[in-house]
């Protein structure tokens, strides 16, 4: 008789779980597509045309997220966004 032995490796895997906040800009009836698209180029590093798709999703849709990140990174990109007039929060 022969016996087999069976040995069972238990594998621990580590995940280093990044957790990814965004900024979401909101419309508003005050501020112009000029400065919104100024802003998002400003404090969120869009480009022109960024900038500009985000305006006018914003302002048809209500709002749009304009970055994603790491808290540490968007916490002053919103502060921007505040300081310019802007609504916005990080969500």
């Amino acid at each position: 008789m022969s016996t087999k032995e069976k040995t069972l490796e238990e594998i621990l895997l580590k995940e280093e779980v990044l957790t990814q906040n965004e900024i979401v800009l909101y419309n508003d009836e005050v501020n112009t597509f000029d400065h919104v698209i100024e802003t998002l180029m400003y404090a969120c590093d869009h480009t022109p045309e960024q900038a500009e798709q985000c305006s006018i999703i914003v302002h048809y849709k209500g709002k749009c997220t304009v970055k994603t990140g790491l808290y540490d990174d968007l916490k002053p990109r919103c502060s921007m966004l505040l300081e310019a007039g802007l609504s916005a929060e990080i969500v």
